[in-house]
């Protein structure tokens, strides 16, 4: 078997365990509902009709459950997708989407709009991490075009932005006089899907599908970029501007799933090489796999995080390192005495 066809069909089994994992991840909880329901239900809203259910019940799947748990599907994908484009880009396996200072920045937008008092609940939340995020970014590129703008330039960069946002989190929160919000923010900066709306699984849907595509119609400039930008040069690629557009790319796309979900760190880091694994380095056959990866891979963390401690919820963002933190320290021992 090729390994075009093998990735096809790891491709095409992964879209189907995506669809059953969300279809039983959508009946788990409190309210018994079944998979045959909920298709049932998803079918009656999109073409009419009548689903069978009682209104409390539609109310729990249709408002509650399923956008959190599509969102999930989303947040995993992007997650997943930028780790493969920074890996291949710094040419660093143990690069991660936050790298960049990103959800530093994130943070400290979410709780200036909490103790400044601009906008109110998850709207206000998610528009304060938006723009902290940008602004993360922003600092990211100017230090790193003042040093030089190569890619370990980028990541120092990312490492300062990091701690930069991070402290200023910090002095936010210890000057607050709001404790009960300030727990609120900080909790939602753990990681959390617990507000997902439908318009939550509409923004961070399209800019994760819009993400995908620019990075299929980039793939042969990845691949040129796993070997070295004095690599990729020799073949015609214009490094500064593709390593960019690649970067604003992955950038905007972590910006918008934090907006939204909050810090959810390594989805990015660990999925990357389980698709790598199974498929090889091409990112033509990586990159779908490795967003199919992330989404199921989050469906479940986050299924489990609602309830593996009801009525109390676990936030995603502590799951997903309970279970990366291990997956991380594999990689580092496989990589032991290799420099990145």
């Amino acid at each position: 078997m090729t390994t075009t066809r093998r990735a096809w069909l790891l491709a095409s089994a992964g879209l189907a365990l995506l669809v059953a994992s969300a279809c039983v991840a959508v009946t788990i909880g409190p309210s018994d509902v079944g998979p045959r329901s909920v298709v049932s239900l998803a079918w009656s809203r999109l073409a009419g009709g009548e689903s069978g259910l009682s209104r409390i019940q539609e109310g729990i799947v249709w408002d509650l459950r399923l956008p959190r748990t599509l969102l999930a599907a989303a947040c995993g994908a992007g997650l997943a997708v930028c780790g493969v484009i920074l890996q291949s880009l710094l040419r660093n396996p143990l690069a991660d989407p936050f790298v960049l200072g990103v959800s530093s920045g994130a943070s400290t937008g979410a709780v200036s709009i909490v103790v400044l008092g601009v906008g109110a609940g998850a709207v206000g939340l998610a528009a304060g991490a938006f723009v902290g995020a940008i602004g993360a970014f922003l600092l990211v590129l100017v230090l790193a075009a003042a040093a030089g703008g190569t890619t370990d330039r980028v990541v120092l960069a990312g490492v300062a932005a990091t701690q930069l946002f991070s402290a200023l989190t910090s002095f936010i929160v210890f000057t607050s006089a709001d404790a009960e919000q300030t727990r609120g923010v900080l909790f939602w900066l753990l990681g959390s899907l617990g507000s997902a709306s439908w318009t939550d699984v509409v923004v961070v849907g399209v800019t994760v599908v819009g993400a995908v595509i620019a990075c299929l119609l980039l793939a042969s400039t990845l691949d040129a970029f796993a070997f070295g930008q004095d690599s990729a040069a020799t073949l015609g690629i214009d490094v500064a501007r593709a390593r960019l557009v690649l970067l604003v790319v992955t950038a905007l796309t972590t910006a918008v799933i934090v907006s939204t979900s909050g810090a959810i760190g390594f989805v990015g880091l660990v999925l990357p090489h389980v698709a790598r694994a199974m498929v090889g380095v091409n990112h033509r056959r990586m990159l779908p796999l490795a967003a199919i990866l992330g989404a199921v891979f989050l469906v479940w963390v986050d299924t489990a995080a609602r309830t593996v401690i009801a009525p109390q919820e676990l936030p995603v963002g502590v799951a997903t390192a309970l279970l990366g933190v291990p997956a991380f320290a594999l990689i580092l021992l496989r990589r032991k005495g290799v420099r990145a």
